[in-house]
């Protein structure tokens, strides 16, 4: 039996290893930790990075190796954190990935990162980074991937990119580099497969030609990276090329040929916005798998081949501002697969066939300024799919198909300045048209009454024709931005609430009307005055009486919910998820009208103090679902687990059959709405920017950041609070998941007539979307621009915010008047654009705004940079001798 001591050198290896694994665990959780400690984490998405947790390989965003439990990608993407990237994280020995995009992160990429030294995927991508790249960047020479787009990055880009062999994506998009794309950084790249250049305009580069050298590329963007000069000729050797965009840059000369024999993968080109000419590249579809070709705004000239008709997958193609001419290619309009046809602002001829539309699946049209003849054929009318249509300033004629707004997702028609004959057709099935403009023809026959049932009409012109008959009484009941009839033939009153705000010349050129502002004003015969008279004063009395009955019902339901759920009734539970400083009792009792601070459409708000002096918020909701205990505390838990800087606590609720009290914590500046109807308003640039940001942000945690997603469905400024150093909080979130979604819509109802907040779809989907809060956002962000309420019941002028700003932007200056006068100039540039976004938010069209998180990287551009303080002069400068 072999003794003991033969079994000792296994034993110290088995225990040294042993050891060594606990060694390197434990530097590895210390490494960790050290990065965390260098962030800001406001949604607590590290919270388990934590030494309780001792398994740091199930911490968030980390993957261990299964063979040796060490640390190789840390993966924290789009987790909302901000503060520093330590370079403690280098120093884990196998680390392979490190992605921490679509942060906060705001500091130069420091000479300590490129120490990770096996790294194959960086991505640092949707940041605040600035400085410049370090040469040291070639070090890592194990990268296969490079992503550091949509930063603050700037200076030349390195030559030692060029030493990156692996490489096979790069990806410095949207940054501010500079200089010259240098040969050496393209010619040792042989695994490139993507390459992103693209919205640098201060490179002010040649694309070089060895660019051909870059072989396996199957992606190549480099629009507005501020090219000069010819494409070269090596172009045409990237075979394994798809997608390729030279778009908005300053190209010059022709396209090479041979474009479509070479490139038989190519799904997408892009050209435009150019300063090339010559012809159409007749040989583009050559490979036939071409989805997007873009020529517009450049110098091309001659006419578009027939052989355009053989690209049988293209869905969508862009010839626009140029100088074709020649007969249109009859087969286009016929082609399956095609979307998006702009030809816009050339010499075009020809009709538009009969057979349009058979079969179709175009999506937008535009056509105008050409010299297309014929009549608008029928055909149009039966694309079901087509949503815009817009001919105007060419020579069409003829009367307008009774079909032409039969497509359901119809949205902007414009036919102008043509010379269309005939009656406006009936809408039928165009719920969703915003624009109408037919002005500058010969049309004759009435304004159709039906044009007043369509919900989110809002731009109507028909001025200069020959209309007939009066204004419907029907468009009073739309939200018209423009609504332009001058110079037809009309007669009668013109609706007063109809054209308020808009210019007196939008009438002109009607004799026959009358009414308040114009030239005639309307007579009422006596006879028929005391009939009105007559008629009003019944009214009034039956709605007197109406009105009476119903405060007598409320109150005597008010007294019986009151009686239900008094204080001292045991019907009440409560659950506290944080301790408060007043006991169930105690905050019951306080529930009384001298501590009520306001009153929305679910009920009055409470400012109730504590026994240490703070205060606490208390909304009372009525439970008129008669939900379960055990259904609100599950939803209202779900909204208590939020967390975020700008997003309001949820301290607990009480809960009895008809009541619902939710505990919140108070903000003593109030809210965002309380402000803006002080009089005098004031609050400079800097604070309603840090105001917009911080809404967003915590709007965009709800849709995007939080475990269970959460929609807002009642955004406005009354719930924005406003903290210290006017540090946003939104509140009131997730209601309807409280008190029941018909609850909830029953509580709004009263407040669709004018609230302006809601967008148009609103009651007309089954499903609340996040497009619903961007558009309320959108509100939210112009009252913060013209600072002034979203609405104004009590003033004589009748238009809310959204109105009132869609309207003065059509006018000369417009979009300079909506500002508030009170910020000063030097802040207009960054108004403006926040004016542009809040357009958008609130466009009628919900697959037209922008997604939440555009929106906060939108506002968050608009910031400064916070630079470190030496670079501020708010620092100590090192001492020098």
């Amino acid at each position: 039996m072999p003794s003991s001591s033969a079994h000792l050198p296994l034993f110290l290896s088995l225990l040294l290893s042993s050891f060594g694994t606990i060694l390197s665990s434990s530097s590895e959780s210390d490494l960790l930790l050290t990065f965390k400690a260098s962030v800001e984490d406001p949604a607590l998405v590290l919270s388990d990075w934590s030494p309780n947790f001792t398994n740091y390989c199930n911490w968030t965003g980390i993957t261990c190796s299964k063979t040796t439990s060490l640390v190789t990608s840390i993966d924290l993407n789009n987790r909302n954190l901000s503060g520093y990237i330590s370079p403690s994280i280098c120093q884990l020995p196998e680390l392979s990935t490190l992605n921490l995009a679509s942060n906060n992160f705001n500091q130069a990429i420091t000479l300590q990162l490129t120490e990770c030294s096996r790294l194959v995927i960086l991505n640092l991508s949707n940041n605040l980074l600035w400085g410049t790249l370090p040469e040291q960047i070639g070090l890592l020479s194990s990268l296969v991937t490079l992503d550091l787009s949509r930063n603050h990055i700037e200076g030349q880009i390195p030559l030692s990119l060029g030493s990156l062999v692996r490489l096979k994506v790069l990806n410095f998009g949207s940054n501010f580099f500079s200089g010259i794309i240098h040969s050496n950084v393209l010619k040792n790249l042989s695994e490139l497969v993507l390459l992103d250049l693209s919205r640098n305009p201060s490179l002010i580069s040649q694309l070089p030609q060895e660019i051909g050298r870059v072989s396996k590329l199957r992606w190549l963007l480099m629009q507005r990276s501020g090219l000069y000069g010819t494409i070269p000729e090596s172009l045409l050797d990237l075979h394994e090329l798809e997608i390729l965009d030279l778009s908005q840059n300053n190209l010059t000369g022709i396209i090479p040929l041979g474009l479509g024999l070479g490139f038989l993968k190519l799904a997408s080109v892009d050209f435009s916005q150019n300063m090339l000419s010559g012809s159409f590249p007749i040989d583009v579809c050559y490979g036939k798998v071409l989805l997007e070709l873009s020529l517009h705004e450049n110098s091309f000239t001659g006419s578009i081949p027939k052989i355009i008709e053989k690209c049988s997958s293209l869905e969508r193609l862009q010839v626009q501002d140029n100088k074709f001419s020649g007969e249109f290619p009859s087969g286009l309009w016929s082609m399956p697969q095609l979307k998006l046809l702009r030809a816009e602002n050339n010499l075009f001829t020809g009709e538009i066939p009969d057979e349009v539309g058979v079969p179709s699946q175009l999506e937008q049209v535009q056509i105008d300024n050409n010299n297309f003849t014929g009549g608008i054929a029928r055909g149009l009318g039966s694309i079901r799919t087509m949503y815009k249509f817009s001919a105007s300033l060419n020579r069409f004629s003829g009367n307008l198909p009774d079909n032409i707004f039969d497509s359901p997702v119809l949205s902007i028609v414009n036919m102008s300045h043509n010379s269309l004959t005939g009656p406006i057709p009936e809408p039928r099935n165009c719920r969703k048209l915003v624009s109408l403009s037919l002005a500058g023809n010969s049309l004759s026959g009435g304004i159709p009454p039906s044009l007043g049932h369509l919900p989110v009409l809002t731009y109507l012109d028909i001025s200069n024709n020959k209309i007939t008959g009066e204004i419907p009484p029907e468009l009073q009941n739309l939200k018209l931005a423009l609504f332009n009839v001058s110079f037809n033939q009309l007669s009668g009153s013109v609706p007063a609430s109809l054209v308020s705000g808009l210019p007196a010349s939008f009438l002109q050129g009607n004799p026959d009307l009358c009414g308040p502002g114009l030239l005639n004003p309307c007579t009422v015969r006596p006879e028929r005055q005391n009939s009105k008279n007559n008629g009003l004063i019944w009214t009034v009395i039956v709605i007197s009486i109406i009105v009476g009955l119903m405060l007598i019902a409320s109150g005597l339901l008010a007294v019986y919910r009151l009686s239900q759920s008094r204080p001292g009734s045991g019907k009440w539970k409560s659950v506290f998820f944080y301790p408060l400083k007043i006991t169930e009792d105690e905050l019951l009792m306080a529930l009384v009208e001298r501590n009520s601070i306001g009153e929305g459409a679910f009920g009055k708000v409470y400012a109730i103090p504590a026994s240490d002096g703070e205060f606490i918020a208390v909304k009372r909701l009525l439970n008129s679902g008669n939900l379960s205990f055990r259904t609100v505390k599950a939803e209202i838990k779900t909204l208590a687990k939020a967390r975020h800087r700008n997003v309001t606590k949820l301290l607990g609720f009480c809960y009895s059959r008809g009541t619902i009290l939710l505990i919140f914590e108070y903000q003593q500046k109030g809210s965002l709405g309380d402000a803006l109807r002080k009089p005098g308003f004031s609050m400079d640039w800097r604070f309603r920017l840090k105001v917009a940001v911080g809404s967003a942000q915590g709007l965009l945690y709800l849709h995007n950041d939080y475990v269970s997603q959460i929609l807002h469905l009642d955004m406005k400024s009354n719930n924005i609070l406003l903290g210290d150093d006017f540090e946003p909080k939104i509140t009131d979130f997730g209601l309807a998941r409280v008190i029941g979604e018909a609850a909830y819509k029953s509580s709004v109802a009263s407040e669709l007539g004018g609230y302006c907040y809601f967008p148009p779809e609103y009651g007309c989907i089954k499903k609340p979307t996040e497009q619903m809060d961007v558009y309320s956002f959108g509100v939210v962000l112009l009252e913060l621009i013209t600072g002034r309420p979203a609405e104004q019941p009590e003033s004589r002028e009748s238009l809310d915010v959204v109105k009132l700003v869609r309207r003065k932007v059509n006018m000369t200056n417009g979009a300079l008047e909506v500002l508030d006068p009170k910020i000063s100039s030097s802040a207009q540039q960054d108004m403006l654009e926040v004016l542009d976004l809040a357009l958008r938010c609130t466009s009628v069209l919900p697959e037209k705004r922008p997604t939440i998180i555009e929106v906060v990287r939108s506002l968050q551009s608009l910031q400064p940079i916070a630079l470190p303080p030496i670079l501020t002069g708010d620092g100590e400068l090192p001492c020098v001798e």
